[in-house]
Order: C-alpha cells, then structure tokens, then sequence
C-alpha cells in the first residue's frame, strides 16, 4: 500500500446494474416507435389547425378530426406514451411508474373497446379482440417486476 492509498481505496464494491439492462429487447424496440408516435401529436394538432383531416388510431379507437374531443384524447396518449418511452430510454427515475400506468390505462382502455359494443345496443359497432392485449399485458407484468431493481439501479452517466 501506497502513502495515498488508504483501507478504503482497497474496498471493492460491484457496480449497480444500469436502468436500460432491465429492459428485453422488445420493449426497446416499442420504445422507438414510440418516441417517434410522441413526436406525431404536433403534427397532427397542426394538420387539425389547418383544417385538415390526420388519421390517429390507438386501442380501438380512431379518428380523422384532430381537433375533436376523441383527437385530443389520441394524442395526449401518445404523448404520453412518448414521455414514457423517452423516460425509459434516458433512465428517469419516474418512468418505470409512469410506465406502469400508462400500460394500465392501454388494459384499460382496450378492454372498454372491446366490452362497449356488448353493453350498448344499436352502436354498429361489432366485437373485437385487441391484439394490443398481447403487447400490454407483458409490459405492465415487466414494468411492475423491474419497479424495484429499476430504483436501485443507476442511470448512466
């Protein structure tokens, strides 16, 4: 030992994991599709700005209006879905929380799609099942089981 070195300088501790190794591939990969998503409600508010039509569809539910109350709606879930994905990828301490609600309200919001037309009579609407589903479930069961390591992990840097 050195003049310099001291009993704690020899200590080796093992480095926490980082945030972005608790994520599979797959949501990597949504992620991406969904940050660019989150950068498309601009464009769409502009498109309904200027009057015109912009095609928004998310769990069941579309539109053409922009502007109108179910627009609105549509991009502000992929706005945040946005937020979310760009959360998960630069290792924000707050997004596997804000992950874990927006994939609740996705459950949530696929399954009315898919009960409303079996609880409103005359509605033209027929019954479907959201594939969606498949995607939701594994990343809520994920986000919830990674919500710990998620805290005790390090962001990079």
């Amino acid at each position: 030992m050195t003049e310099k070195e001291t009993a704690n300088d020899l200590y080796v501790t093992t480095p926490k994991e980082r945030r972005r190794n608790l994520l599979p591939v797959w949501i990597k990969i949504f992620l991406w599709i969904f940050v660019l998503f989150g950068f498309l409600g601009p464009v769409g508010l502009a498109f309904g700005l200027l009057g015109k039509d912009f095609d928004l569809s998310l769990y069941g539910i579309e539109t053409i209006k922009p502007l109108s109350v179910i627009g609105v709606t549509l991009i502000s879930l992929f706005a945040l879905k946005g937020l979310v994905s760009f959360g998960l990828w630069t290792e924000k301490s707050w997004a596997v929380t804000l992950a874990i609600t927006d994939a609740a309200l996705g459950i949530i919001l696929c399954m009315s799609v898919m009960i409303l037309p079996l609880v409103v009579e005359n509605t033209g609407l027929d019954f479907t099942v959201r594939l969606e589903l498949i995607a939701l479930i594994p990343y809520l069961n994920k986000m919830i089981n990674i919500k710990e390591d998620w805290k005790n992990s390090i962001a990079k840097g």
